[in-house]
């Protein structure tokens, strides 16, 4: 099985120079029209996931015409389409989940894509997107030091979600984090500066989302 799996969300417009930033060999699956986007990003759809009510006809066949399978729902259901398409990507046992679009459209469908990174059920993976003009990773508790990737002065957030993030170290940031904690619903985290790298971030307690408002520029 693939290790990593790329899920392409739909919603944003697609530069295609992102590709060069995709993991190869992944397990790609499009949730709803997110398959839009597969051609643009050179990249061959294992999986179709929704209720394709936003999907071009045309383009679900010429994608399922190449061997992609096809998981329909209904329009009434539990799910997002982009809940289901990870569902499936983890369901393939990878370690890895790169996320593509869910930015645009209804502010509602947006904090609930950003939301969704830091589910429980995802704890044993490690989950970031490309949300339109940002890059967003998840850290938890207990998961060593992270590495944020990024460039001296680039702005970035450490943001509290599903609780209080405890025990948080940060090294090359313009302003550390000593053993300290962000309580879920502060702002203390927001428009930081990467000033020296490799920086990095580890927490011995809660989930953080590390987000570099201009990081998923190609």
């Amino acid at each position: 099985m693939a290790r990593v799996a790329v899920v392409l969300a739909g919603g944003d417009p697609v530069e295609p120079r992102l590709r060069e930033r995709l993991p190869d060999e992944a397990f790609v699956v499009a949730a709803d029209s997110g398959v839009h986007a597969a051609d643009g990003l050179g990249l061959a759809v294992n999986v179709i996931v929704g209720d394709f009510d936003s999907a071009d006809p045309e383009v679900v066949d010429a994608v399922l015409a190449r061997g992609a399978v096809a998981l329909e729902y209904p329009v009434a259901k539990d799910a997002t389409d982009l809940e289901l398409a990870l569902n499936v990507a983890v369901d393939q046992e990878v370690e890895r989940i790169v996320i593509v679009g869910g930015a645009g459209g209804r502010l509602d469908h947006y904090l609930a894509n950003v939301a969704l990174l830091a589910s429980p059920r995802f704890a044993g993976v490690q989950i970031e997107a490309f949300f339109a003009d940002a890059h967003v990773s998840v850290v938890r508790g207990g998961e060593g030091e992270i590495e944020i990737r990024g460039a001296p002065g680039e702005t970035l957030t450490l943001l509290p979600v599903g609780g209080d993030a405890l025990g948080i170290v940060t090294n090359g940031l313009e302003y550390p984090l000593r053993v300290e904690d962000l309580p879920v619903g502060t702002t203390r985290g927001v428009s930081n500066v990467i000033v020296d790298v490799p920086a990095s971030v580890a927490l011995t307690t809660g989930t953080l989302l590390i987000i570099r408002p201009e990081g998923g520029r190609p």
